[in-house]
């Protein structure tokens, strides 16, 4: 079926459900970032492919909620299927409840609660309820459409070694618990599949650029219970566990143990990452919180760290060698911004312990750079002729660390007003990277700082700075991220996050310089302790992009020094060619 079709039969079962409109998106139970293939309702129904949109469908319309990233791209994918896209907070753009207010007035807003996030659920009940619209549960209506479905997928899951994580399962429960203990509360559940792939020490292939396993996880203070499919565990990862004294139960019996709680029982949760059916069915008292794990796992361990630096070297090596054969390629015409992506997993897999990238690589050209996060296709991939930059965005996941980089390499003659906004990234950059600050700062405290000297000359960019990084896990990952709308979580010394500020200019190009920085000790005095970042990204950046004239004298040796390290931890592991090119790239300005 087309999209039309696949719209068609899916209005005829909203009627035979009663349902005036229907809502889906690419969802699984779990409220990941990314889903497997499986959980793409949105994508099929649509034919969108970008990473964020909701699909509202009613019996006459049917619209795409997206936001800026995507305008492009869903524009010339919705074409012809008779959706229309809209973007999140555009001028003059409804928002859903409003669209839906416009179309279903009292009526049934049908949508599959086994991928709504309870906390998602609540707001939107309270905001429909202007308009007399109820939000009922819904079978998932794509089911008897899809024929050709991926199944849920049962990818082997493997032991995490304690070589790489650095503490056992049976301690990381024991600090679940004492923290559990603390809040009140008796039991934990856990929905995210990053933090209980964290807590057992299991990694999997479920998700793509995402080493982890559908599963559920309910400790009490007397069980661990761990919910996986069947015959997914390898025989070391089940003797450790069992030797962690977990139980192993059937993924789809979360439930029935939820159910079976006692009445007397605590249970601490996350609102935003349980979905409205699980929680529907907890018959004890709740403590809605953030899941333990999530800090927990963001503050790394020294096994963890040194994974970090370690999987850091490698990675350089990969980026250098990248760098290198495009700055040697012998017809850069020949070359597309998809053939970026191919190269660079080419220099990666090549290093140790190395698993998959970590993410789809950004590589975008002159005027696709202004898009933030573009995604090349066949129909839209430029290719590297002519001058310009070019913004990289890649990362891998590696058994001892996950990376996340951007550069922004020179091709050919850059005009001085592309040197000035390059130079001005990279002091926003520094003036992050190096801040020291006292404890009890957070990263939202902290985002100002990066912004200043943009602001400074009326520019801004509509993003966050910076996210949380996860270890052998998800490159995106809470609680702390550098924004302006940021929660105020204190950086902790272990904690991983990225610095990436950026300048882009629509319609002409894009500059950004990412690195990943873990939080350190520095000093402590009177006032407290103070820490600092420790740059865990070995990359040089473009000196041809960079007017040195434009750097203070604290930014000129805040760089110089960076590019020492860099040069001194990469040139032992490339050849002579390489390490010669390395060697100018990261010559002292």
């Amino acid at each position: 079926m087309n999209i039309l079709e696949r719209l068609q039969a899916l209005r005829a079962q909203m009627a035979e459900q009663g349902l005036d409109a229907y809502g889906t998106a690419n969802a699984d139970p779990h409220a990941s970032e990314y889903v497997a293939e499986h959980y793409c309702m949105r994508k099929f129904l649509s034919g969108f492919t970008g990473s964020a949109g909701t699909l509202l469908v009613t019996q006459e319309d049917a619209a795409l909620f997206t936001d800026g990233r995507y305008v492009v791209q869903a524009a010339r994918q919705l074409e012809g299927t008779g959706i229309r896209m809209v973007l999140i907070g555009g001028p003059g753009e409804p928002s859903m409840e409003e669209w839906l207010a416009q179309r279903i007035p009292g009526g049934k807003l049908g949508w599959d609660l086994q991928i709504l996030p309870a906390a998602t659920a609540r707001s939107l009940e309270k905001a429909l309820r202007l308009s007399g619209i109820r939000l009922v549960g819904a079978p998932d209506l794509t089911q008897k459409i899809w024929s050709d479905r991926p199944a849920l997928p049962a990818n082997p899951v493997w032991a995490h070694d304690l070589r790489f994580c650095g503490v056992s399962v049976p301690e990381k429960l024991a600090q679940l618990r004492e923290d559990l203990r603390k809040s009140g509360a008796t039991a934990q559940l856990l929905g995210r599949l990053e933090d209980i792939a964290w807590l057992f020490n299991i990694r999997g292939g479920d998700i793509s650029c995402l080493p982890v396993a559908y599963a559920w996880a309910l400790i009490t203070r007397e069980k661990a219970m761990l919910f996986l499919q069947e015959g997914v565990l390898e025989a070391p990862a089940r003797t450790m566990l069992e030797e962690a004294g977990v139980d192993l139960l059937p993924y789809d019996g979360i439930t029935e143990a939820v159910q079976a709680l006692d009445a007397q029982e605590v249970l601490a949760l996350d609102p935003a990452r349980i979905n409205a059916a699980l929680l529907a069915c907890v018959p004890c008292q709740t403590v809605e919180q953030d899941d333990i794990t999530t800090l927990l796992k963001a503050v790394k361990n020294s096994t963890e760290q040194a994974g970090i630096r370690a999987s850091a070297v490698r990675d350089g090596v990969a980026m250098v060698r990248f760098l290198y054969w495009l700055d040697h390629v012998a017809d850069r015409a020949a070359i597309t911004e998809e053939t970026i992506a191919e190269k660079l997993t080419e220099y990666r897999s090549a290093q140790a312990n190395y698993l998959e990238p970590s993410f789809n690589t950004i590589a975008a050209y002159r005027d696709h750079g202004a898009m933030m996060h573009y995604s090349a296709t066949p129909e839209t991939a430029y290719s590297l002729e002519g001058d310009g930059v070019m913004v990289v965005d890649s990362g891998a996941c590696y058994l001892d660390g996950t990376t996340d980089i951007t550069r922004t390499p020179v091709l050919g003659t850059i005009s001085q007003e592309i040197r000035d906004d390059y130079t001005l990234v990279l002091r926003s950059h520094i003036a992050l990277a190096s801040t020291k600050f006292l404890d009890g700062a957070s990263a939202a405290t902290l985002d100002a700082i990066a912004r200043r000297p943009l602001w400074q000359v009326g520019l801004e960019y509509r993003c966050g700075t910076g996210h949380g990084v996860g270890y052998c896990l998800s490159v995106h990952e809470g609680p702390s991220n550098f924004s302006q709308k940021g929660r105020m979580i204190p950086l902790k010394p272990g904690m991983l996050i990225t610095v990436e500020p950026g300048i882009y200019r629509e319609g002409q190009w894009g500059i950004r310089i990412e690195n990943m920085v873990l939080v350190v000790e520095d000093s402590c005095n009177e006032y407290g302790a103070f820490y600092r970042f420790e740059p865990v990204t070995y990359c040089p950046i473009d000196l041809r992009g960079i007017d040195p004239a434009q750097l203070n004298e604290e930014e000129r040796a805040y760089l110089n020094d960076y590019h020492a390290m860099v040069y001194s931890k990469l040139a032992p592991h490339l050849s002579e060619e390489e390490a010669q090119w390395l060697k100018e790239a990261t010559r002292a300005v």
